[in-house]
């Protein structure tokens, strides 16, 4: 459970957000993932924030990311492949 340390937000501000409650919660632009579960809670990492985001999961005191959990979309290559 989060604690609300807050380290997640310093790494990676375009992603975790701390909220008036005091907790860390996932962001994607404007929408704050409050909502616990379901694919509703999810968030695309924006591109480039991969390393961010693990880093700050990583760092996380009571483990309440998990980095084994996040899933990136795959990115288009030029020719239209996906990567």
């Amino acid at each position: 459970m989060c604690t609300g340390d807050g380290l997640c937000e310093e790494i990676c501000p375009d992603v975790f957000t701390l909220l008036d409650d005091g907790l860390a919660y996932v962001k994607e632009g404007a929408d704050v993932k409050s909502a616990p579960g379901g694919a509703e809670g999810i968030a695309v990492v924006p591109a480039g924030m991969e390393d961010a985001v693990t880093e700050a999961s990583e760092e996380c005191p009571v483990s309440a990311s998990s980095s084994k959990t996040t899933r990136y979309p795959r990115r288009a290559s030029p020719n239209g492949a996906r990567s």
